[in-house]
């Protein structure tokens, strides 16, 4: 029986070429997977006819844009996943998805290898192939541009010697990845990190030098999930397309960042992720009224942690599950309502209400009807500062001595 391999197939010039390249290369059949998170664009079919015309003995297509927003981007917005507090995990959190499909399909169609179309030097690549090693061990992976001497170079003109049905000719300078939770950029004119980016290369959000009127929203919460905007109830693909829209017209999600690869480099990228900011923005002021102090300091460590397992490739470790149970729990009574004025770039939340809000007024007011009772602080000051009075008082006296 010959020799099946299942491809990661986005519909590009890489992911097509590679269809025929890897039978050349391996003499096996290959089986295209393309898997839609809301990255928009072409169709499905589109996709998979194009897949179907390269080469390709089956090309499997899935829908998967409510499993991402609700199984990948409500668990990132539970843990306002910021990879060092900038990137909001775009690319990161599709691949475990993406994996997730390709396993089932190679499973389906008795495949024995899974291919991807990453480089040797980013970080999907270690997403991709963690990933496929938890959920199907026993499978191989290979890497065409990594692995097999796919340069761009060679795949334009191995297109035009086998008359693919793609387009060949036109020239992107930049490396793009998008889905409902954001879209990256980077490579080309980015990779000098003086230049500023130009304006060609934002898609998903306005310029916003010039906005218009201010956009007010009201997010509403449950257990920490997005429910309804304005009042009106939706899905969480329905809640990040809805704030995709609104504070994308508006500027807000624009990041521009040096960060720190897995493997060792640092790497210059331009995100955009309106709606996955604003999220993340109304939910960590909902935070802040609904999760106890000591549990919100604690929390702020688990979320950074988290962010850096999820960065690396380690969606499905024992740690990050371990983390996702504590965070879950810290969940429990964010729910409310959060108002938020979308202008500018800036998404700035100007008020917050709760049933289940730890803020007491008649405690917080300086006003007539406070119910603190101020006469309990000077003892609780002498005691919190003991500690260090003490140590304060042995420091003078051993340097008297």
């Amino acid at each position: 029986m010959t020799e099946r391999i299942v491809l990661a197939y986005s519909g590009g010039l890489d992911t097509s070429v590679a269809i025929g390249w890897i039978g050349e290369a391996t003499g096996a059949e290959v089986i295209a997977v393309a898997v839609d998170v809301g990255q928009g664009g072409e169709s499905l079919e589109t996709i998979r006819q194009r897949a179907l015309g390269c080469g390709a003995v089956e090309a499997y297509v899935a829908d998967a844009s409510d499993e991402f927003a609700n199984e990948y981007c409500m668990p990132t917005l539970k843990a306002n996943g910021l990879y060092q507090g900038h990137y909001p995990l775009v690319s990161a959190i599709s691949r475990p998805v993406i994996v997730k499909h390709l396993v089932k399909a190679a499973r389906e169609f008795g495949a024995t290898t899974v291919a991807h179309g990453c480089t040797g030097k980013g970080n999907d690549q270690v997403r991709f192939e963690v990933g496929i090693q938890t959920l199907g061990p026993d499978l191989k992976c290979i890497a065409p541009v990594r692995d097999l001497a796919l340069t761009r170079d060679k795949a334009i003109a191995f297109a035009e010697e086998k008359g693919l049905p793609i387009e060949t000719t036109k020239k992107n300078p930049y490396s793009i990845d998008q889905n409902v939770w954001g879209r990256a950029v980077e490579t080309g004119y980015l990779e000098d990190i003086w230049n500023a980016p130009t304006k060609d290369i934002y898609d998903y959000t306005a310029t916003p030098e010039f906005p218009p009127a201010p956009d007010e929203v009201i997010i509403s919460f449950d257990a920490g999930i997005p429910v309804a905007i304005d009042g009106v109830k939706v899905t969480p693909l329905q809640a990040i397309k809805e704030l995709n829209r609104r504070a994308g017209a508006q500027g807000v999600g624009r990041i521009d960042v040096v960060e720190d690869r897995l493997v060792g480099i640092k790497s210059r990228e331009i995100y955009e992720a309106p709606g996955a900011m604003a999220l993340i923005t109304a939910h960590k002021h909902l935070e802040d009224i609904t999760v106890e102090r000591e549990q919100a300091r604690f929390k702020a460590t688990v979320n950074q942690r988290w962010a850096e397992l999820v960065y690396d490739g380690q969606w499905f470790s024992p740690l990050k599950r371990s983390l996702d149970a504590f965070i879950e729990d810290t969940q429990k009574y964010v729910s409310g309502d959060i108002r938020m004025s979308l202008h500018g770039g800036q998404a700035i939340v100007n008020g917050r209400r709760s049933e289940t809000s730890l803020y007491d007024f008649n405690l917080a007011t300086y006003d007539t009807g406070d119910t603190f009772d101020q006469s309990m602080a000077k003892g609780f000051i002498e005691l919190w500062g003991m500690s260090a009075k003490v140590a304060s008082g042995r420091d003078l006296r051993v340097a008297g001595e």
